[in-house]
């Protein structure tokens, strides 16, 4: 096929692949999403910077092509590999690419070296040199430099600077899963690529946000934090401008909210969402931001997008033998699963549920919460139909929730 690089520095081009048609990442939802792969022009050594996903390598293959012909050389010739993260959607058509250049050199950290050989057996054999923070690459005239960045998002992250242009290869972090036909962040509305980036954070690096911090402090006593001149990850945009992400990612990571609360419900005949829609008005009236979700239609991937800067959440379901209404179960247990308590945000919580007999739902979503690392202030629960004065102590509920948020 004939695919063309971009060329986003000297020397420097974007290589990676378009995934137009993908949906699904990590079990949420996503309006495609691209590979981002970047090859950098030493005057002596020619790297790889990550790989792309399975299909997705006679794009990779002919933006390389293309590259090396926009540079003017007429061998395709790459003598090193970097992968800065070992998961299948950056290293499936790595060993495929590898194979072109037996005599290249494959660089990795010494725990993304153990998962490539545990996950692609053909490297078993395959000597991979292992690199750690402070280590250095020459390729002629052009320094990349290695930065451990574990739990960004797994164990074996990595990051690699292009020291004399300031160009950071972050791969999983600062990135947004967004296909689009141009490759800059500038191209776009700023807002519109922050919400991408928001919810790509609140899937997949929420849960390391305490590590994400210690790494802003780790590189600032580099001197490397100072000299990010464009961010170049491994999904989405690049960032040419890196400060808006970075002030995002410092401040998801630590906990800033807004005046907001998220509301998620379920329901089976009505009940609950009759209880859902007062407390909404209850928020609304003290001017607190109130997002819905109704978890009949709504992902829990979205939810999280919202969770991540509010500073409260309402949760309610009805009950079903005993137990939440099951369809909240998702919600919950990707609440639970993305460990929001990591930021220092200990969201306040109201939990609300309409029962036929017995109850037990709030009681349950009371205790999935706190053990998610929410504080539960409110639980109420009342008995099928909500008449006009259980939907007014709703009401005074939300109410009451919101002014404990604005409080803070």
């Amino acid at each position: 096929m004939k695919a063309e690089s971009l060329k986003i520095a000297e020397g420097v081009y974007w290589v990676g692949a378009l995934h137009w048609d993908t949906r699904s990442f990590h079990g949420f939802s996503i309006p495609g999403t691209t590979y981002n792969c970047y090859l950098v022009f030493g005057d002596e050594k020619v790297a790889l910077i990550d790989n792309v996903y399975e299909g997705m390598s006679s794009q990779l293959n002919a933006r390389i092509k293309d590259a090396f012909e926009k540079e003017g050389r007429d061998e395709v010739k790459i003598d090193v590999f970097i992968q800065n993260h070992s998961e299948m959607d950056h290293t499936l058509c790595l060993w495929e690419t590898v194979e072109k250049f037996p005599e290249a050199e494959i660089y990795t950290n010494a725990k993304c070296s153990s998962f490539i050989k545990a996950q692609y057996h053909e490297f078993k054999n395959r000597e991979l040199k292992t690199v750690k923070t402070g280590d250095t690459l020459d390729l002629g005239g052009k320094t990349l430099a290695f930065v451990q960045a574990p739990m960004l998002h797994w164990p074996d992250s990595m990051f690699t600077m292009y020291m004399e242009e300031g160009i950071l290869f972050s791969n999983d972090a600062f990135g947004q899963h967004l296909c689009l036909s141009k490759r800059y962040v500038e191209d776009y509305d700023l807002s519109f690529v922050l919400n991408a980036a928001q919810k790509y954070y609140a899937n997949l690096v929420v849960f390391g946000s305490t590590s994400l911090i210690r790494k802003f402090d780790e590189l600032e006593d580099l001197g490397i934090i100072q000299k990010i001149k464009m961010i170049a990850p491994c999904h989405g945009q690049i960032w040419k401008n890196p400060e808006p992400i970075i002030k995002a990612y410092k401040e998801w990571a630590s906990g800033v909210c807004k005046d907001k609360i998220t509301l998620i419900y379920d329901t089976m005949h009505h009940s609950t969402q009759k209880m859902a829609h007062a407390i909404a008005e209850g928020i609304i009236s003290e001017d607190v931001e109130c997002v819905m979700y109704f978890m009949e239609e709504d992902g829990a991937d979205d939810v999280v997008n919202d969770v991540l800067d509010s500073k409260g959440i309402a949760v309610g379901a009805p009950t079903m033998m005993n137990k939440p209404f099951p369809r909240i179960g998702t919600t919950m247990y990707w609440l639970d699963c993305l460990n929001f308590k990591t930021t220092t945000s200990f969201k306040k919580a109201l939990v609300f549920s309409s029962k036929g007999w017995a109850g037990g739902a709030a009681k349950k979503l009371q205790s999935e919460l706190e053990n998610a690392g929410f504080d539960v202030i409110d639980s109420y629960e009342t008995t099928f139909v909500p008449d006009e004065d259980v939907l007014e102590e709703c009401f005074k509920r939300g109410k009451a929730l919101a002014k404990s948020i604005k409080e803070e």
